[in-house]
This record gives structure tokens, C-alpha cells and sequence, in this order.
């Protein structure tokens, strides 16, 4: 009788660590998933940073090229 509660309590300790383990597993694929999708983010983010950039450093230029023509033609 003892044997068979020992049994018993060996097998449901066996069970909670099994779950445990498939709780961890998936606790680590989230955690996988979560650091993939930042690091997706953060190219979208470099990328559109960098077209910015570049957009500004367009109007920049031309709004020189326009300042030097009004200096030129009325100043």
C-alpha cells in the first residue's frame, strides 16, 4: 500500500516536471520569436532613418541651389 502511494506521488512529481519542461520550452520560443521580430524592427526602423536621411539632405540641397539663385538674380 505505501508502495503503491509512492508510486503514485513518483509518477505525478514526474508529470509536473514534464509540463514544466514543455512550460519552459515554449516560455523559450516566445522569447526567440519576440528577440527575431525586434530585430526585424529595427532594420524597418535603420531603413527608414536612412531614407529620411537621404530626403533631407535632397530638400537641403535644393533649397541652397534656390537660396543661390535668389542671391545671384535679386541680391
Amino acid at each position: 500500500m505505501d508502495e503503491d502511494r509512492i508510486a503514485r506521488v513518483l509518477e505525478e512529481i514526474r508529470d509536473l516536471q514534464r509540463r514544466h519542461v514543455e512550460a519552459h520550452e515554449r516560455a523559450l520560443s516566445n522569447q526567440q520569436d519576440a528577440v527575431r521580430l525586434s530585430r526585424e524592427g529595427m532594420g524597418r526602423v535603420r531603413r527608414l532613418l536612412a531614407g529620411i536621411g537621404v530626403v533631407i539632405i535632397i530638400v537641403l540641397g535644393i533649397v541652397l541651389v534656390l537660396l543661390k539663385y535668389v542671391i545671384q538674380h535679386y541680391g
